[in-house]
């Protein structure tokens, strides 16, 4: 899958957006680089273009920078169900589309954003399929976080997939591993978040995710009761064919990633390596109990 870079008109908004100085730009970076070679649990080196995009979620805030990358490498050792045996030619990940159509869109829209969909062509999955399918949402994430240059987040979910019959086989620790990985492990500038198709069910989602995620996010979500709604938001031409869109099918852009993965398999791997290593760590370790509270509460995500 290749990703649309930005326009010149993008990277300007980009910039600004992510008070990304291209005069100073080198000096943070370098910055970061060196702060990672003198912490002993950390990797000594990651990609360049990663570091800037940790840079750019934080606004070019050093002290945020380091802590949002340090808690990438934690989460990594922290929850080795999602970051390990990640090999996509493994018959439990690649059949993973049977259950769930997850795809990053090739383009960015005119307000440099890039639209992430996720959708489910059935509903009888169990725990370790959504086990699988966090997993392959990471394998994404890395890729695109080694390729992007700034762009901001705007997620479309067909709430379809989310039924009363899944609570019972989803414990909530895997719910829990997933969203602190995605929303605290991961640079991601959430603008966005549209859902579709969504019962009864989705309202009693989101007030138990309400004690735990920040009001800015909950904020950013909008409930549409049909594809007309989304269109007002979003033009026809941004969104796949299976949400009103001309844009392409999802299942098509879902097989180019899966696609991607395969070709990727031996960089996924390599990637394997590169966590906090915790019997390195000069200040206090982290585990399960630091990420999540000593009594396994999901403490509130920080959502910039």
């Amino acid at each position: 899958m290749n990703l649309m870079l930005p326009t010149h008109e993008q990277y300007l908004y980009l910039c600004k957006e992510n008070n990304d100085d291209p005069k100073t730009r080198d000096r943070d970076l370098e910055s970061i680089k060196e702060w990672l070679r003198q912490e002993p649990h950390l990797p000594d080196a990651f990609g360049d273009k990663a570091i800037l995009n940790f840079l750019r979620w934080g606004k070019f805030s050093l002290e945020k920078t380091k802590k949002r990358m340090d808690m990438y490498f934690t989460i990594r050792s922290a929850f080795p169900h999602l970051f390990t045996n990640r090999d996509i030619s493994n018959p439990e990940l690649k059949s993973n589309h049977d259950y769930f159509l997850f795809a990053v869109l090739p383009f960015m829209t005119d307000k440099a954003r890039r639209i992430t969909v996720v959708s489910a062509p059935r509903d009888d999955f169990q725990s370790e399929d959504l086990v699988n399918f966090g997993k392959i949402v990471f394998m994404i994430s890395d890729i695109r976080l080694h390729l992007e240059e700034g762009a901001l987040d705007t997620y479309i979910i067909d709430a379809s997939i989310i039924q009363i019959k899944h609570f019972p086989k989803v414990p909530v620790s895997a719910i829990k591993d997933f969203l602190v990985s995605a929303l605290e492990g991961y640079p991601v500038r959430v603008k966005e978040v549209h859902v579709v198709n969504a019962s009864t069910v989705v309202s009693l989602v989101l007030k138990w995710a309400s004690h735990f995620i920040k009001d800015k996010i909950i904020r950013r979500i909008q409930i549409h009761e049909n594809l007309e709604s989304l269109h007002k938001c979003i033009p026809k031409e941004y969104l796949p064919e299976e949400f009103g869109g001309t844009a392409g099918k999802l299942i098509d852009f879902n097989k180019q990633w899966i696609l991607t993965l395969e070709e990727r398999k031996q960089w996924i791997k390599e990637q394997e390596k590169l966590k906090a290593d915790e019997s390195k760590r000069v200040a206090v370790g982290t585990n399960r109990n630091n990420i999540f509270g000593v009594e396994g509460s999901f403490r509130q995500l920080k959502i910039d």
